[in-house]
Order: structure tokens, then sequence, then C-alpha cells
């Protein structure tokens, strides 16, 4: 008998670039089918799922345009991009039957709903994808904030990161031979290593939660089930 499935409701971070595949920047349509694979597997268990995600595929195509701009400005077209990769999950989710909802933090509402708490709750409770897009709304904060606040604010039991190594590291293992991989590690131990999982605000609405974060690679098939069951390599924080 297969293992159920740890948690009911968890919020999904993804990067940008975990849309980006092999690509300089831009979008791999085959990886944002083979992510959307993995969250239908996981909503056949019954999961309430709930999507954050960045921008970096597409802003890095943006960075030599933005350089040099005010801070605000380009944070506001940082949330617009994550808006243009909710959509393109979206599509790929409802292209294989799910239903999903799609809400901005700032006001688009001919392609997406607003923000509201207790409509994103009602969705998810119905059983739809929530995707959420353009961050919290506000310059000055990351998607990663954006996913810990809306983690927090659906009643999410854990905060999963998708990211293209298989967990938190003490170095980067794609520089460093000699890194090794952390099963476990503390609130208190992301923050005062300095730890780039997630940026310090974003971790510590996590621990005053009591979310738990779990680091993992998304771009292995299947793998999204796999550690929700408990199952494969990633690195927990609680």
């Amino acid at each position: 008998m297969a293992a159920d499935p740890q948690f009911k409701r968890l919020l999904l971070k993804l990067s940008g670039e975990a849309l980006m595949g092999d690509l300089a920047y831009g979008t791999d349509a085959g990886e944002v089918q083979q992510i959307a694979e993995q969250v239908a597997r996981v909503r056949e268990r019954g999961v309430e799922v709930a999507i954050v995600v960045g921008a970096g595929n597409i802003y890095r195509g943006l960075s030599a345009a933005a350089e040099g701009m005010d801070r605000a400005t380009g944070d506001y077209m940082g949330m617009l991009a994550t808006v243009l990769n909710a959509l393109t999950l979206q599509d790929a989710l409802e292209k294989m039957g799910e239903h999903t909802g799609v809400l901005s933090a700032i006001d688009i509402k001919e392609i997406c709903e607003p923000y509201i708490r207790r409509r994103a709750i009602r969705h998810l409770e119905k059983g739809r994808v929530v995707i959420f897009a353009a961050g919290v709304g506000a310059p000055f904060f990351t998607t990663d904030s954006g996913a810990a606040l809306r983690a927090a604010e659906m009643g999410c039991e854990a905060l999963f990161k998708g990211t293209s190594v298989d967990g938190v590291y003490t170095a980067d293992p794609k520089s460093d031979p000699k890194a090794t991989r952390y099963e476990t590690l503390s609130y208190h131990e992301v923050l005062s290593k300095n730890l780039k999982v997630m940026d310090a605000s974003a971790v510590s609405l996590m621990r005053e939660n009591h979310i738990p974060i779990v680091v993992f690679n998304i771009r292995e098939r299947g793998n999204l089930l796999k550690v929700l069951k408990g199952d494969g390599v990633f690195t927990t924080i609680a």
C-alpha cells in the first residue's frame, strides 16, 4: 500500500529558473509540463496545493534594461514577470484537467483575480490549484517573502521549495565537490549560518508560524509526490 502524503495543504515555491530548464533565460515548455504533471499527481492524492513562482527566468532577460533603474520600478517589473509565469503554469495545469485560479496582489482584473484571502482559501477547499502572482504587491519584498506570507495566510502545513538541487548544502554543490547536504536544520541554524535557502524575513515568518520548509529538487520527475510521502532526498527546516 502506497504511503499517504504527510501534508494535506502545502505551498509550493518555485523559482523562475525552475521553468527555464537549460535555457539561458525564458520558459522551457517541457519543464513547465513536467512540473504541472507533478502537481497533478499530488492533487490526485487529495492534497491542496498553492503555488508561488518567481521571475528569474524572465528577469534575467530584462537585467540589462533594469541596470541602474530605480529599485522600486525594477521590483514592479519583476512582479509583472511573475504574472506571466503564473499564467504559463495555469495553462499547463488546465490542459491536464486541473481547475486553477490565478490571484494577483496587483490589480490586473482582465487576466487575474485580485488576491482576497478568503477567496483563495475557498478555491483550495474546492480542490483548485491556486497560483499566487505579483508577490506581496509591494517593492522591496522577494517572492520568498511572498511565499512565506501566503503559506501562513492559507494555513498551509508546509512550504515546499522546489529548486535544481536536492536540499540545503554546506556550500554550493555545483562549484564545491566537498559540499555536504543537511538532512535537517533548525530555523535558527539557517539564519545564524546565513544559509541561502530563503531570505531571512521568510525564514523568520515560517518559524513564527511553525511551518516547516522542505527543500528538494523539482527537476527530478515525480519528486514532489515522493518527497511529500517522506521518500527521496531533501532537507527539512523546522
